[in-house]
């Protein structure tokens, strides 16, 4: 069972921070040149850094997954510095606690073109190359919400349910072409993203319904990613594997 990214590229969309960040460093430390990228250069010029500490190569290149010019350069100079894109992880993500009622249509439009219409833009783009290679690996970021409701974020949770959909339906689709698709959704891990929400008694009720007692860390996300990336996933695609001490298992827990 080889888990070793050596000689693999990896592109990380929203790879500068949180969750994103983690995976970024860590299929580093599994060997891949990884090319992490989000909106803010100084982030971008910030993980760089810490990518090329590890003794990997990067490119320091921003983009954002609403402009899809941002994506095709930064395609194009991965595949102009490394030849290939063995690996995309799409990590973006946005959210906003708010009443359904009160959620006017720009607010969802925008959670939507970030959380879902992005991963598809970042999947065709990179995609289309793996396609022609016969072979790669992408890797989306779904959430607990992928599969219950949580209270008062409606559009988080439907652009999440879209991309476990996004992830199966391309996994079917490009499985005989080489491209594997999967997901990781990870449980309820304090990030820039949800930490005010956590540090409510929404926080505590996520906690209590927790089996292991405790909320994960950002760094726990990160074997499975390597493993789903890797040739030991080899025959792995369509899945969503579920990072959450326990909880979507949960019924009762005392």
């Amino acid at each position: 069972m080889d888990l070793s990214l050596t000689g693999k590229t990896a592109v990380v969309v929203g790879g500068t921070l949180g969750i994103g960040r983690a995976l970024t460093l860590g299929l580093a430390a599994a060997g891949a040149d990884v090319v992490a990228t989000s909106r803010a250069q100084d982030g971008v010029d910030a993980v760089a850094a810490e990518i090329e500490a590890i003794g990997r190569r990067t490119l320091r290149i921003a983009s954002d997954v609403a402009d899809r010019a941002t994506l095709v350069r930064l395609r194009d100079a991965v595949l102009a510095e490394f030849g290939k894109v063995d690996i995309l992880v799409n990590s973006a993500g946005k959210t906003r606690r708010i009443p359904t009622l009160e959620c006017t249509e720009e607010i969802w439009d925008s959670i939507m073109d970030v959380n879902l219409t992005g991963t598809l833009r970042a999947c065709q783009i990179f995609g289309s190359t793996m396609l022609e290679r016969g072979q790669g690996c992408i890797l989306n970021i779904a959430s607990m919400a992928t599969f219950v409701a949580f209270h008062e974020v409606a559009a988080y949770g439907a652009s999440k349910a879209a991309v476990g959909s996004l992830t199966q339906s391309l996994a079917v689709e490009w499985a005989q072409r080489g491209v594997r698709v999967n997901a990781i959704a990870p449980g309820i891990i304090p990030t820039a993203l949800n930490r005010e929400l956590l540090e409510s008694a929404r926080g505590d009720e996520l906690l209590m319904r927790t089996p292991m007692g405790r909320f994960g860390e950002v760094d726990e996300i990160v074997g499975a990613a390597v493993y789903l990336c890797s040739d030991a996933a080899s025959f792995t695609t369509g899945q969503i594997l579920v990072v959450d001490g326990g909880q979507l298992a949960s019924g009762v827990n005392q």
